[in-house]
């Protein structure tokens, strides 16, 4: 079993890589446009963003469970698969990975990489009101949800070894959709927090958490009670033993 700070310091860990990963390939696309040279394009950043969550997921589940994501964590947490310390510390950890990563890419990135669209921060487009972005930013944040819980948290789950992949994928298709509308990696609260306080890039910020947090919570709920039945939270299974264990006492 892992200790509380393990957990945290993967949360920690994840968020930092998938941050530097995903938004690392967007500054790296941006430069060698400038360069004059051939860019990876949409679907690149798509696959490196995708293959860094898979990756990470991959390695860190097995430690916190790898939300890497508050709407991942928010979802865990109002199904009582979480407690609220657990819960907090892993969003902090989270914000602050993220923080971290953008950090480093504008310590150690050419200006020109980053500085011409806030560091990849997510943005609307132009006719794309705040109301759909969130609607928008919702349903990408309820796609990776319900995968997570599918995945990673139903154990009886067909994929359950495959998850961190299955994430991955999930997190490839919402960039591939959601990057025109609503930009990149608009479905998770953390990096968007990260770069835009690295940038001051705060356009429409509000819209990537209200979004991200409701379409995790609608998904996370749909999947505990329609898929979970049978799998109790933690804390329920332990009140389960604990009062079998007081019959049988009694008998």
């Amino acid at each position: 079993m892992y200790g509380f700070f393990q957990k945290i310091a993967a949360e920690f860990c994840g968020t930092f890589a998938i941050v530097t990963v995903g938004v690392g390939s967007i500054c790296a696309d941006r430069y060698l446009q400038t360069q004059g040279q051939a860019a990876f394009g949409l679907v690149g950043v798509a696959l490196a963003y995708g293959f860094g969550v898979a990756g990470m997921v991959s390695a860190l589940a097995h430690i916190s469970g790898a939300h890497l994501n508050p709407a991942i964590t928010v979802g865990m947490w109002v199904n009582r698969r979480v407690d609220t310390l657990h819960g907090f510390f892993y969003v902090v950890a989270q914000l602050v990975g993220s923080l971290a990563a953008a950090y480093l890419l504008v310590a150690v990135l050419p200006e020109s990489a980053w500085a011409t669209d806030g560091l990849a921060t997510p943005d609307l487009a132009s006719d794309i009101t705040r109301w759909r972005g969130m609607v928008i930013a919702g349903a990408l944040a309820a796609v990776i949800v319900f995968v997570y819980f599918a995945t990673i948290v139903d154990e009886s789950g067909a994929f359950r070894r495959l998850g961190g992949i299955a994430v991955g994928l999930a997190v490839t298709s919402d960039v591939l959709f959601g990057t025109p509308f609503v930009g990149a990696s608009a479905a998770n609260p953390a990096r968007t927090f990260g770069t835009a306080l690295a940038s001051h890039h705060w356009h429409n910020h509000g819209v990537f958490w209200i979004g991200p947090l409701f379409g995790g919570i609608i998904a996370a709920v749909v999947y505990e009670r329609f898929f979970l039945g049978d799998q109790p939270p933690s804390d329920s299974q332990s009140a389960a033993a604990v009062s079998k264990s007081a019959k049988s006492t009694r008998s």
